[in-house]
Order: structure tokens, then sequence, then C-alpha cells
């Protein structure tokens, strides 16, 4: 019929592999940062969403001793709309005395700018707490998915049935026009292609991971990251994970989003060597596609990823999810800085 979008062509498009089967041992003489941002409903669908977040970096010397260089907390709650109604940290910083001034911003872009303004210390250091921070805005996004094993009207807004759906058409790759993952009206479909997954934390290696809060059979949903770096050669080797899971009434847990990116970055340049990203669990068929724009970043510092993703990857052109695991890696130097000094361990 004319005037209607041809669906997206999905030949040769990449495969989404499943879910990790178990985070990767600790190598020697490497970093990780782990972060984990939990979202809970305590009054309900409708009522603030309550979170409580934790980002750590543990250096692991060449001996496999474990040292924590940071280790950051977030507790905020959000109103129905992802304004900050509450923020407190644990980390009594200097740069961190006004994250009070954060109430009242919104998650989403202009979170950011806020934090910028806020923090700027600690955006300027790429603490955990800056991320935990920055999470904010695409962990309150999806946090709502939590409800759909819980629920079957879980995409209608809770106390307002005539409220208007939210159009998704040219906001990411998922949703560009003549996506499957799209209605007529271009708002988004509730048909996901979740999988479930496993714990993160492995038995063999319980300094992993971070202390994670203990699943509880309530409506809850968990926004998890890692990022191991090294050094090999000349080069930072990065391997990072990326997972947003919910708890589910029988018990477990269910992924709509894993990615696994892996990335070089020229120790002598500090420039994106190579990226490689790795769909592994993804709501939609034409959610892969925004892996094979990656390498518009390669060339570029990375210290200006938080920004050079969102000129370079924008809209349709890529993945609101990937675009936070790629913007995260602009603190692999800072973070890189442990290991050029690690010495013999």
């Amino acid at each position: 019929m004319a005037g209607e979008t041809e669906p997206v062509d999905l030949t040769g498009a990449p495969y989404v592999h499943g879910p990790a089967e178990a985070t990767p041992l600790r190598r020697p003489d490497s970093v990780r940062r782990t972060l984990s941002v939990d979202s809970t409903w305590p009054d309900g669908r409708g009522g603030p969403t309550v979170v409580v977040a934790r980002a750590r970096d543990l250096h692991t010397r060449r001996d496999g001793r474990g040292e924590v260089l940071a280790d950051d907390t977030l507790r905020a709650s959000l109103a129905p709309d992802r304004t900050i109604e509450k923020i407190a940290t644990d980390a009594e910083r200097p740069g961190v005395a006004r994250i009070g001034d954060l109430v009242g911003a919104r998650g989403g872009g202009r979170l950011r700018d806020a934090l910028a303004t806020a923090m700027p210390a600690e955006v300027a250091a790429g603490t955990p707490l800056h991320l935990l921070v920055d999470d904010l805005a695409g962990a309150s996004l999806v946090a709502g998915f939590a409800f759909s094993e819980w629920t079957e009207d879980w995409m209608r807004p809770p106390g307002d049935n005539e409220r208007t759906a939210r159009r998704m058409e040219g906001i990411c790759t998922g949703f560009q026009p003549g996506s499957r993952a799209l209605n007529a009206d271009g708002t988004g479909r509730a048909a996901h292609r979740m999988r479930a997954v496993a714990p993160l934390p492995r038995p063999d290696d319980p300094s992993g991971w971070h202390e994670l809060p203990a699943d509880r059979p309530v409506v809850s949903a968990r926004r998890a990251r890692r990022m191991d770096l090294w050094l090999a050669g000349e080069d930072v080797l990065v391997d990072a994970f990326f997972q947003d899971s919910a708890i589910r009434p029988q018990g477990g847990r269910i992924a709509v989003h894993e990615y696994r990116v892996e990335a070089r970055i020229e120790r002598a340049t500090g420039n994106i060597a190579a990226v490689v990203a790795d769909p592994r669990v993804l709501p939609y068929l034409e959610c892969p596609l925004a892996v094979l724009t990656v390498d518009r970043i390669v060339g570029t510092p990375a210290t200006a990823l938080r920004q050079t993703v969102l000129d370079r990857l924008r809209g349709t052109a890529g993945c609101t999810h990937l675009n936070d695991v790629l913007r995260a890696l602009a603190e692999v130097p800072l973070l890189a800085r442990a290991l050029s000094s690690s010495g013999s361990g």
C-alpha cells in the first residue's frame, strides 16, 4: 500500500548469541569495575522507584590478591516520571558535597548535564559514583520491564488508562522506521525476546563481584556491568559486560538486554584501535543491527567517548544501552593507571 514503510531488511543481520554462561575469572594484573543498580517499588506500580546501587574498582595483583581502588554506593528515590526526589551516597569526598543538587533532575540525557554541574570533580576523575549517577538515566528508563513477569498489562501506565502510549519510532536502531518492534502508530510492541540468566557471581571467585543485593520474591530490576582491562604490549585490552535483568515470580532472573564488548585502546595515543560488540540478549529482531555501527568510534580518543558516542551513534544509528557500554570506555585510561604503576604486584 502506498505510504507504508517497508519492513527493515534483516538479511545478514547479526545473531543474538544467548546469555553469557559465567563471569570470567580475573586475570593477574588487571582492573575490574563492577556496577549494580537495583530498582524496587515498595508502594507498587505507580509509586516511587527506590534505587540501591553500588560500583567498585578492584585491582587484581600479579599474585592474584585483590586491592580495592574505589567503592561507592548510591541510594535514590525517583518519581514515576523519573524525577529524582531523594539521592544520597556514603562517599565523603569534597566532590560529592553537592549531590543533593540533583534532586529535581529527571532521568534522561539532561541528568548528565546536571551531574556535570553538581559534581564536576567526580566526572573528571571518572569515579564509580559518577558512573552510578550517569546510569540512573538508562537504568530508570528500562527498569519498568520488571513488571512484565508479574502482570499482563505491564506496558499500560498505572492508574491512567487514558494516557497516550509513548511514540518510540526513531529513537534507536530497534525502533527504526519499518521495525517489527513498532505498532502502526509508532508505539512499541510488548513482545520481548527475554531469556533466563544465571547468577553473575561465581563460587570459585567470591571477590569477582562486589556484594550484590540478595534476590527476593518481589518486583525488582537490576542493571549490572562488568569491565575488565589489562595491558597487552602497547595496548590496553578491555572486556566489558552489560545486562538488564529482573526477578521472576517463580525464582531466578530474566534478562531483556545483554551485551559483551571487546575493545583495544592504544596506550601511546589513548585512541580506540578496535571495538567489537556481541549481542547476547535483546528484545527485538532489529536490535542486533546496532552492533554494525560501533566501528564509527574507532580512531577517536577514549576519554572523549561520553560525548563522541552520543554524536556518532545517535537515534537509529545506535542502541541506547549499547551506547551506555561504549560511553563507559571513557574511563579506561584512568583505570589503566593502576596497571602502569603496579610493578611486580
